[in-house]
């Protein structure tokens, strides 16, 4: 089948390119003509971990391919995939403005009947608007003989497994208001889901809603286990234990029940905040997801709060080690990342930073401009600690897990470790003679 995909980032780059290992002929297209020329030259805009080998692959066999020209894209499209992005503004609400632009481009350059599928993340009713503006667009043309169907069709994409779950989802939501359109859709789809995992037909407002709702129970069960750390962390329990005792109830689940400094990302903050402007605008107070939404900021500034406890606020002539930068591992994304909190907070008090990323460290260096003078980045994670007065640990990548604690003392001033994601037991930490403060297990600076 032939596939145009409007946008090359996060979603659409992983979107078209897995449509096109399955055998379709996949059109990327992009307004920005400098990254069209980077990904032809096998230059990814994101860090993705197999994503650049599945591009260069199937761009070689010639069925994926990225222009400028939407006119070309659409040329024999029968689905159009609207994949661009839906920043949150500053009141929380979606920013539909790439949405619309895309939107009046496909009736602009439709010839022939097409599904388009809103693949972006975006608030109830704009199955509609984009609807609408096709509508009228066609209708400027004179064209409106050409028959066309909008479906939603939200993506699951976790940053650093999204190859994966676009090729095995657990689920894939297909809101159509046709059977025309939920079949085309399923066969479109059927090569992903031959484990015999679901995919589900509903209206398109309900798929619209579920991305939202889905997204903001996993952050709520984020919040609701930082706020029992932080209890643990006064009342003396230990947050590990806590996690086994209740996620092994089977109405519960271990998933998500991890304590930490925050979620950050390009998901789960813009979708609660999504979700509660949403609510808003249909008069109903989203409480549950503004109060997820207050405990995470907070949840951010944790260690923050150890680091003072244990230095003081003034850290003048202080210097920190600092491993990881973006919002999880297996990602270059540093959007609304705890490091940036972390950072920019202890470089206000006067400390100096050593910090090191496997691939963040390139969107940092444009993140911390005002703080150039405070700020400086290791080329590997033993170096970032030579002479300073404590490690703080702020992203789980795989390779801080079990690092030679003999060579970390040796290159610390201080043997101090502030662990944000919990990754050391503690009982271990003392035996290595580390001073060791984590998250709701008893080891933070009362």
């Amino acid at each position: 089948m032939n596939i145009c995909v409007i946008g090359t980032g996060y979603v659409g780059l992983v979107t078209g390119t897995c449509l096109a290992d399955t055998g379709n002929t996949v059109w990327c297209v992009d307004s920005d003509t400098a990254k069209i020329k980077d990904i032809q030259a096998g230059i990814m805009p994101i860090y993705e971990p197999g994503l650049e080998e599945l591009v260069v692959r199937n761009t070689r066999e010639g069925r994926l391919h990225f222009t400028a020209d939407i006119k070309t894209g659409m040329a024999k499209a029968l689905f159009c995939f609207i994949a661009v992005g839906t920043p949150s503004g500053s009141d929380g609400a979606a920013d539909l403005s790439q949405v619309v632009l895309a939107a009046q481009s496909v009736g602009r350059h439709m010839e022939h009947y097409t599904v388009v599928v809103n693949k972006s993340t975006v608030p109830v009713g704009t199955g509609e608007k984009v609807r609408d503006i096709i509508y009228k667009e066609l209708a400027s043309r004179s064209r409106d003989d050409i028959d066309f169907e909008v479906v939603s069709n939200p993506e699951f994409l976790k940053e650093g497994a999204a190859i994966d779950d676009f090729m095995r989802p657990d689920r894939v939501i297909i809101g159509a208001e046709t059977d025309r359109a939920a079949n085309m859709m399923k066969l479109l789809y059927a090569p992903f889901v031959r484990n015999g995992n679901p995919i589900l037909i509903m209206n398109v407002k309900s798929a619209e809603i579920s991305k939202y709702a889905a997204n903001a129970m996993l952050a709520t069960r984020i919040s609701f286990m930082n706020e029992i750390a932080q209890l643990c962390d006064r009342a003396g329990g230990d947050i590990a234990d806590i996690r086994k005792a209740i996620g092994t109830d089977p109405r519960i689940g271990m998933q998500f029940l991890y304590a930490g400094i925050g979620y950050g990302g390009s998901c789960f903050p813009k979708d609660v905040r999504g979700l509660m402007y949403t609510g808003l605008r249909y008069g109903v107070s989203m409480e549950i997801v503004s109060a997820v939404e207050r405990v995470n900021e907070r949840q951010k500034e944790y260690l923050v709060k150890m680091i003072k406890a244990r230095f003081g606020s003034n850290l003048a002539g202080k210097k920190f080690a600092l491993w990881g930068l973006a919002f999880k591992p297996q990602t270059d994304d540093m959007r609304e990342a705890p490091s940036i909190v972390v950072i920019e907070a202890l470089l206000r008090m006067g400390a100096s930073i050593m910090a090191y990323d496997p691939q963040a460290v390139k969107y940092a260096t444009k993140i911390f401009t005002a703080f150039s003078d405070g700020i400086c980045y290791a080329g590997n994670m033993m170096d970032a600690l030579n002479e300073a007065d404590a490690l703080i640990l702020v992203t789980e990548w795989g390779q801080f897990r079990q690092p030679d604690f003999g060579e970390m003392r040796c290159r610390l001033k201080c043997p101090i470790i502030f662990d944000g994601r919990n990754q050391y037991d503690p009982h271990q930490m003392t035996a290595e003679g580390f001073e060791y403060y984590c998250v709701g297990r008893g080891c933070c600076v009362k």
